[in-house]
């Protein structure tokens, strides 16, 4: 069964990643979102593989590679992509389907049944999350919500693989190993992509710092370290913190108003993380309740002659 301090911890995770709008609006430059990436990654990436001193094997380097893509590279760009052509709640309320994908995948990849309240629920979290961000003047550009449908693939398929393939490396060298593939396979596209960013005052160098440090090397250790022992498709459905930390951060640390209906959003959305969370605890509860076998029927290792 999943402790619920994993849970927590985990959780925390995602609700960091929710001050990312309010660091990169109010303590970053404008127009430099890859570069920006890049600096969050790869740095948290060579640090962290300083600190661990482990290098993943020649085998696994493809692995590694392709998660790095996925987790880092592929979701931080599409994501950029979404929110330059579409507003920022339809963008935040398509990713949101990543809890959803994630199911699916879990099923094909790696053989979790899926349960109907957990179906249910990540449909229940996507409404919360658009309750919460939607607008009246949404609009649909059809390259935005491609873009934001394949950020949510990218992080689903990259959660999913990282329990698929767990080396037997700790959390830390694995977070270490994805950062620095994510931030190599950003480095070229921020160069073709973007002119030379200006130079960094001390606002920009704290606002990087949290983003890497705290934002990208911490969190994303919780993160993995959560999908080594929490089903993907309940992990996954943790990722509605965010958009639920960045709306209370909008209203707390910016003055924006906060209406009604995105207060039933936000509570929707964390009921519908906790109903998930609960659904993928009830098997093993049950189980646990079962009573034991008579002791007619028990047969201890002494018994058989095995030491």
């Amino acid at each position: 069964m999943t402790r619920p301090a994993d849970l927590l911890i985990t959780a925390l995770a995602p609700a960091v990643w929710g001050s990312t709008y309010l660091v990169t609006t109010e303590f970053l430059p404008e127009g430099y979102p890859i570069t920006l990436a890049v600096l969050r990654a790869l740095p948290a990436g060579l640090l962290l593989l300083a600190i661990t001193r482990r290098f993943p094997p020649r085998a696994w380097i493809g692995r590694v590679f392709l998660l790095g893509v996925l987790n880092f590279a592929a979701f931080w760009t599409l994501l950029f992509v979404a929110a330059q052509r579409l507003p920022g709640g339809v963008a935040a309320t398509v990713i949101s389907l990543q809890a959803l994908l994630a199911i699916g995948m879990a099923w094909g990849w790696l053989g979790t049944p899926v349960r109907p309240v957990s179906v249910v629920a990540a449909l229940a979290g996507v409404g919360g999350v658009g309750l919460l961000l939607l607008g009246p003047g949404a609009a649909l550009d059809p390259l935005g919500l491609a873009a934001a449908l394949g950020a949510a693939a990218a992080m689903a398929a990259g959660t999913v693989l990282s329990r698929k393939w767990r080396p037997p490396v700790s959390a830390l060298s694995f977070t270490a190993w994805q950062l620095t593939a994510g931030g190599l396979a950003l480095l070229p596209l921020a160069f073709f992509a973007e002119p030379k960013p200006p130079a960094l005052d001390m606002v920009h160098l704290g606002g990087l710092l949290w983003l890497g440090l705290v934002g990208a090397a911490a969190t994303y250790w919780i993160w993995f370290r959560g999908v080594e022992r929490i089903e993907p498709a309940a992990v996954s459905m943790l990722g509605m913190m965010s958009p639920v930390t960045a709306v209370a951060l909008g209203w707390i640390w910016l003055g924006q108003s906060m209406t009604p209906i995105q207060g039933v959003g936000a509570a929707v959305a964390l009921g519908a993380v906790w109903v998930s969370q609960a659904a993928y605890q009830t098997p093993r509860r049950l189980a646990s309740s079962e009573p034991p076998p008579p002791r007619s029927c028990r047969l201890t290792p002494r018994r058989w002659g095995v030491s």
